[in-house]
């Protein structure tokens, strides 16, 4: 019998190698049809990625996983987008686990059998929190840990500046003469996560120009950091009566749902409010009016992360090589303004 190849599965759904790659490996920005007719054509052909002889020969799978809450919040998408760039400069696959913002999600993409395909693990949680720190620290396999919800000094850990960007979010929209600002993406849960963060960070500015945090200005996002939830927290806020001239939002996403609101209630941006979000992602280049926004260094975690998987997994290899300590690296952060806010005199 023949066994199918990739470049059957590719001449068979009239797509390139390359594409049939990206779809296998989960690579997020690939059209829906085109996805389709991939996998159709796998299942016709009965295509199997051969992982175990490629273990064999190498001992490793050539396979590593990147776990991430979900791919539609549109930072996590980008983040795998980067992640997965930067593993094909390193001839180095990527399998995609969402975890859904669950912590079964995120046990599930720890321990489960196909784990066992790859390498080791980028791992970004968003469900645990410190009090499982252990779960993370007795693994048999190389891990990097993104993001704020989890830190151990015994694993590596790629982060971002969430308190000085939040801060010089705020200190723009000081800058341009805004006294009352909102900030949306509140989070009730009491973690030392983004929100929390990224809260003390607003806080902070607003102290150090001798303001009070006004309750009334909380936007809360309990359901989540998108779009309609920030939409849903802005017209919270402006229903309390509350005089509303800035918004920090803690993310993209959030901000732009909170533009929108604005928009809906005849407020003109930045004429009326001024609005800063965080994280870059690439919507903010193209709202009306374009967004300004916090970069917190999105391709460098990518990068740095691949590197520290990868250099770990060279030390496992190494038998009677040195490990070294683990390294906790924050990624360069940078204030990108656009048209959202006032032009600084």
């Amino acid at each position: 019998m023949v066994v199918p190849t990739m470049a059957d599965v590719a001449r068979r759904a009239g797509v390139s190698a390359k594409t049939v790659s990206n779809v296998l490996s989960g690579y997020p920005y690939i059209r829906e049809s085109t996805r389709e007719r991939v996998l159709a054509a796998v299942d016709e052909l009965g295509y199997e990625i051969n992982v175990t002889a490629r273990i064999l020969r190498s001992g490793r799978s050539g396979l590593i996983g990147l776990a991430v809450p979900e791919l539609g919040q549109p930072y996590f998408g980008e983040l795998a987008d980067e992640v997965l760039a930067a593993a094909r400069r390193r001839d180095v696959q990527v399998l995609i686990e969402p975890t859904g913002f669950t912590r079964e999600g995120e046990l599930a993409a720890l321990r489960e059998p196909r784990r066992r395909l790859v390498d080791g693990l980028v791992f970004s949680p968003a469900a645990l929190d410190q009090s499982d720190v252990h779960l993370l620290e007795n693994l048999d396999y190389p891990l990097v840990l993104l993001g704020e919800q989890v830190f151990s000094t015994h694993v590596d850990h790629v982060t971002m500046h969430n308190v000085e960007g939040a801060r010089a979010a705020t200190e723009l929209l000081l800058d341009v003469g805004c006294r009352r600002i909102a900030a949306i993406g509140m989070l009730h849960a009491r973690t030392a996560g983004s929100a929390t963060l990224r809260f003390q960070g607003y806080r902070e500015a607003l102290e150090d120009r001798g303001l009070a945090v006004d309750d009334r200005l909380l936007g809360w996002a309990d359901d989540g950091w998108h779009r309609a939830n920030g939409a849903r927290a802005m017209a919270a806020v402006l229903d309390t009566g509350v005089e509303v001239d800035g918004v920090v939002a803690f993310n993209d996403a959030l901000a732009l749902g909170a533009m929108h609101e604005l928009g809906v209630r005849g407020l003109s941006i930045p004429r009326d409010v001024a609005v800063v979000g965080f994280d870059d992602v690439e919507d903010a280049r193209y709202s009306v009016p374009s967004l300004t926004t916090i970069d917190p260094g999105r391709r460098e975690i990518a990068q740095v992360a691949l590197d520290l998987l990868l250099r770990r997994l060279d030390e496992v290899g190494s038998p009677g090589g040195s490990v070294r300590p683990p390294v906790l690296h924050v990624a360069d952060m940078r204030l990108v303004e656009r048209e959202s806010t006032p032009r600084r005199v």
